[in-house]
């Protein structure tokens, strides 16, 4: 229940609670109940699509004709969902997310995938992408991926890529730059990359289809092109001209050291039919590289790394399909069980819970030591991942919501030790990734290289994975839900976090979902839990924030916009999203505006708004992959999250005081 007593509702407030009809919201949350039950796998998980911009898509119709592998079924359904992602009516091209502007890179890679498919490069849809390519400078203007991309397929020479290579997985740890001081996902995607790149690949391109109309000027005449900083910035792209001089010097011997150091690090991480990091870019580098490299069709480890992309492919019934960056069902899972847990007590709804939290224990590693090691070799594995199988990367935040999840149902069962070896080791590793700056990041400690961001490869700014609000929100949760007497002091450092990075006008920055109201709900609900006094000035803050970005319908929403012009953050145009409603009511019910009238407002649209089938429904994308550059759209975001707003509401509506 809510740790804290509500704040009194005024009279107005009062009156309007008396309207409100308990039979429609009792109606709503049953069928949200039944149609949440209803996707729960025979095993006891949930897995939603996890849906991105075009160019996972794109690149998997270019990945086919890279291998020389061309599944023309596969491909025309690949190609039936771009054109349906193209905003023909609008800047012609393809956005990051839903709504956004023209998007250059994915716009380049859209196009070149169409094109790749058969599409007629005249036909009105490509005519109009082309336009939209060349009066944003062309596909030289494209970011380093798709520069990359392009020189695999010929289209631009190397020298328009950044130096990458290979050698660098010689390098001592003590040097600027090595593959433990990026991120994960950087790390797994670069490192069978650099073997592509110091080798210069060429991909078989069987039907030799070739972009060169979206250049303006001939590709081949096209240099490096990146954009110039400041001093730092300057450095690096010098170092990359030495670099790429000094290159045809590197003695034989040393490349295929540098190789044999590249492929000995990846290989073991192919984890199976799950991929390397569990995510496609290095899953697809891997698969090349390993074709590169001489590994016949047959291989094993070739084979199994071809599966594993296959599995993200999502075939949808209109006929068309599109690949997910990854899947998310440790996260799904936890939170849809953590949402029944509000709805109802009938058996069926806690056999459904029961099963999900045995599900969940079968995929907790206790063994291996992953690349967080390096920060903490010490440290005894107990966290979760984000997907199937993804043992070298587990994930905090999804440890700290599983964790927080096995100790409240130990409590409701009244079985308090239960789980006790499972949470117990969790939390300890956890905590042993806590960052100096009292703060918890998604993977390592301390991954706060921040110089990285200049070199010529990071263009995107993702190269790291630092410390952030809404992952240490929900690290203090946890911390708070199991009160172990040993994590005050980690309880203490994080709040203090927590409390430095508030911005002036009360709100958090959200790194993985959009944005300042995801940040804001991660952490007051944190607060909440760990048993911070709500009544202090700067959690009223937070919550005098929220209000005031209430739409005039009730709900709330934020454009993914608000990562470029934080001007934006809590805004949308006016346009609610039945996520970001529940967002904002979760925070605060959390700390104690049960009744005030914010709260019956945003209730009243998420019941407006819940489709007959008992789910909500909204296009936009709700999460950043790397905040300005990739975005994502979690389709479970809309069926537990306001299903737990409403079942929490009516939870903790009697209690509260008139």
């Amino acid at each position: 229940m809510n740790p804290f007593t509500p704040t009194t509702a005024t009279a107005a407030t009062a009156e309007l609670f008396q309207s409100t009809q308990p039979g429609s919201l009792d109606e709503a949350i049953e069928r949200g109940r039944v149609a949440l039950l209803a996707q729960q796998h025979r095993d006891g998980h949930w897995c939603f699509e996890l849906e991105s911009d075009c160019t996972i898509t794109a690149e998997y119709i270019l990945m086919m004709h890279y291998m020389d592998e061309i599944d023309d079924v596969l491909q025309a359904k690949l190609a039936r969902y771009l054109r349906a992602t193209q905003v023909k009516d609008g800047h012609g091209g393809w956005p990051q997310y839903h709504g956004g502007d023209i998007d250059l890179s994915c716009t380049i890679k859209g196009y070149y995938a169409l094109k790749a498919a058969g599409e007629d490069p005249e036909a009105e849809h490509m005519r109009i992408a082309r336009k939209a390519v060349l009066a944003h400078g062309g596909a030289a203007k494209a970011n380093v991926f798709t520069r990359i991309l392009l020189a695999l397929f010929e289209q631009v020479p190397w020298r328009a890529t950044p130096y990458v290579p290979v050698e660098i997985m010689l390098l001592p740890r003590w040097f600027p730059f090595h593959i433990d001081k990026i991120s994960y996902w950087a790390r797994t995607t670069l490192v069978p990359l650099t073997i592509l790149c110091s080798l210069k690949a060429k991909a078989a391109n069987p039907r030799k289809v070739h972009i060169r109309e979206l250049f303006v000027t001939p590709p081949e005449q096209e240099r490096h092109y990146f954009r110039r900083g400041g001093l730092l910035n300057r450095t690096f792209l010098v170092l990359d001209k030495i670099g790429r001089v000094a290159d045809r010097f590197i003695p034989k011997a040393v490349r295929q050291r540098a190789v044999k150091r590249a492929v000995d690090w990846f290989v073991p991480r192919l984890n199976g039919e799950d991929g390397i990091g569990a995510i496609f870019p290095p899953m697809v580098n891997s698969l090349e590289a390993m074709t590169l490299l001489g590994y016949p069709k047959d291989h094993p480890a070739r084979q199994t790394c071809l599966r594993s992309i296959q599995k993200l492919v999502v075939h949808r019934a209109d006929g068309s399909a599109y690949c997910q960056p990854c899947v998310s069902p440790i996260w799904d899972t936890v939170w849809s069980a953590l949402t029944l847990m509000h709805t109802s007590d009938d058996a069926h709804t806690q056999s459904a819970i029961d099963k999900s939290i045995d599900w969940l224990t079968s995929k907790q590693e206790l063994e291996l030591q992953g690349d967080w090691a390096v920060r903490a070799p010490d440290l005894k594995p107990g966290g979760w991942a984000f997907q199937y199988n993804n043992a070298y990367y587990p994930d905090i935040d999804d440890t700290a919501v599983v964790a927080a999840l096995l100790h409240i149902q130990d409590r409701r069962r009244g079985e308090s030790g239960r789980h006790r070896l499972n949470t117990d080791r969790a939390m300890d590793w956890m905590i042993g990734l806590q960052s100096k700056n009292g703060g918890f990041a998604a993977f390592d400690a301390d991954n706060t290289y921040y110089y990285l961001n200049a070199i010529p490869f990071a263009d995107h700014g993702a190269l790291l994975d630092p410390p952030t609000e809404d992952v240490s929100g929900r690290v203090v949760a946890a911390l708070g839900v199991l009160g172990r007497p040993q994590d005050r002091e980690a309880l203490r450092r994080c709040v203090d976090y927590l409390r430095s990075t508030q911005l002036e006008d009360g709100s958090w920055w959200g790194r993985w979902g959009s944005n300042y109201i995801y940040g804001t709900w991660s952490v007051l609900a944190g607060l909440a839990l760990a048993g911070e006094d709500p009544q202090q000035p700067y959690i009223r803050k937070s919550v005098d924030w929220l209000r005031a970005r209430q739409h005039a319908d009730g709900g709330w929403g934020e454009t993914c916009d608000s990562y470029i012009d934080p001007e934006l953050r809590g805004r949308n145009q006016g346009i609610s999203t039945p996520q970001s409603t529940a967002w904002a009511l979760l925070a605060q019910m959390a700390v104690g505006e049960v009744r005030s009238e914010s709260v019956r407002r945003g209730v009243a649209f998420l019941l407006a708004k819940q489709q007959a089938e008992g789910l909500w429904f909204h296009p936009s994308h709700n999460a950043p992959g790397f905040p300005r550059v990739y975005y994502l759209k979690y389709h479970g975001y809309t069926a537990y999250f306001p299903l737990w707003a409403l079942s929490r509401y009516r939870q903790l509506l009697p209690l509260a005081k008139a």
